[in-house]
């Protein structure tokens, strides 16, 4: 039984390539990264969006505040009327 050579099998191709070589890093020198102004962005919206995730819907303390001025008689009064009624103008362009 005779076996022939399977693909190409040659020791002497293997001892004419060698390996490349990396670079050797110097003592001295340290790794450094840049962040682009963008990323700088993009990070403090995603913070921003995060504690709004994170805060209440309700504000008790606003609710209990705006409460107990409801409550004063004196507390709407004409002016404050008044105000109110700018404001919402304002919200819808009314002017």
């Amino acid at each position: 039984m005779n076996i022939e050579r399977l693909g190409p099998v040659d020791p002497v191709n293997k001892l004419g390539k060698t390996n490349k070589t990396s670079k050797p890093i110097k003592p001295g020198e340290k790794d450094s990264i840049s962040i682009s102004n963008d990323a700088k962005t993009m990070a403090e919206v995603y913070k921003a969006v995060e504690t709004v995730k994170a805060s209440p819907d309700i504000r008790a303390d606003r609710v209990e505040e705006v409460r107990r001025k409801l409550e004063d008689p004196s507390y709407i009064n004409d002016k404050l009327l008044g105000d109110v009624a700018d404001s919402i103008m304002d919200m819808f362009g009314i002017s």
